[in-house]
């Protein structure tokens, strides 16, 4: 296991460099959010998992917990769950606790250090569950383990992760999916409904600054990696809701004009420019159904009272 995350992370320091140079070289300059997730990085995402405003985690553990029977028999007996992000699998926890028929666990996650520390605590908490981890780039195709004859690869993907896609590149990545599952392989994902601005602005402003720490933490990611000089401490986090696209974008601004080095590139920051880092689509079941159609037939849905988040199972229709 360690050795695949080796290389997995040694093949994706090149990539980095491209998609950061790339992204700072463009009129509105961008980061790629999958680079939010070193080892801190992961660790704050996780706190703000926990926080009032952010209702997400909250909502989703809610709507599996109340349909934990329901879930399990949809999806089937004879099961390989692959997780994709896994972080610290919280909510895969209720699936491994409440799945007797799981036979692999496949956690697949970008941060390699975070993914062995979770893992070995998983291997502790469910020592009858095959758990054969994978330290890989998601968003790319990436080879699973041989699964055991007859069994059904179900890809997990949770938490609303599905809007930080365009909803271009979130049609481009549920076919990789249905690619990977294969024939009678399905989906379980999570999204998160269309709802009130103020709700959806609080919750990506926290009043703790947890959310402006994670957000800033990709620069000192990138300091890290690719002998960049961001000053962390000229950047400012904010988040606002773009109406016509139906989503939060997460921005760093520039609090001064400033000059940057990434390898061997130098960009210029004007004081108020910002970098584009995130962002998190709201759908209604039509809006997302919309865009899963070709690669996805929807099973069963699950939505929680307040009609806030929606939890679906769809069947993959690779041939």
């Amino acid at each position: 296991m360690d050795t695949a995350v080796q290389v997995q992370e040694k093949n994706r320091t090149t990539s980095m460099t491209e998609e950061i140079l790339s992204g700072l070289q463009k009129s509105q300059k961008t980061l790629p959010s999958k680079y939010f997730y070193d080892k801190r990085g992961s660790e704050l995402f996780e706190h703000i998992c926990d926080l009032d405003e952010y209702y997400l985690t909250r909502t989703e553990l809610e709507i599996m917990c109340n349909n934990i029977s329901e879930i399990h028999r949809a999806l089937g007996e004879k099961i390989q769950l692959v997780e994709l992000g896994s972080g610290s699998s919280k909510k895969t926890r209720l699936l491994l606790d409440e799945i007797p028929n799981l036979k692999v666990y496949v956690p697949v996650d970008i941060s390699g250090k975070f993914l062995r520390e979770t893992v070995d605590e998983l291997k502790s908490e469910f020592p009858h569950i095959d758990i054969e981890p994978v330290g890989a780039d998601y968003t790319r195709p990436f080879d699973l383990p041989c699964p055991p004859d007859k069994v059904r690869t179900v890809a997990y993907f949770p938490g609303s992760t599905i809007g930080n896609f365009t909803k271009e590149k979130a049609a481009d990545f549920l076919q990789q999916v249905s690619n990977l599952v294969g024939q009678n392989g399905a989906l379980l994902i999570g999204f998160d409904l269309i709802k009130s601005e103020d709700v959806l602005l609080a919750a990506y402003n926290d009043s703790q600054g947890v959310t402006a720490a994670f957000n800033k933490n990709i620069l000192t990611h990138i300091n890290r990696k690719l002998r960049a000089d961001f000053d962390v401490d000229q950047f400012e986090h904010r988040a606002i809701f773009n109406r016509d696209k139906s989503r939060i974008e997460m921005h760093l601004i520039s609090l001064k004009d400033q000059l940057v080095h990434v390898e061997d590139e130098a960009f210029n920051f004007k004081q108020g420019e910002s970098i584009h880092t995130e962002n998190s689509h709201k759908y209604s079941q039509e809006s997302f159904r919309a865009i899963a159609d070709p690669y996805f037939t929807p099973v069963a849905t699950w939505i929680d009272s307040d009609r806030k988040f929606c939890i679906q199972l769809l069947e993959s229709n690779s041939e």
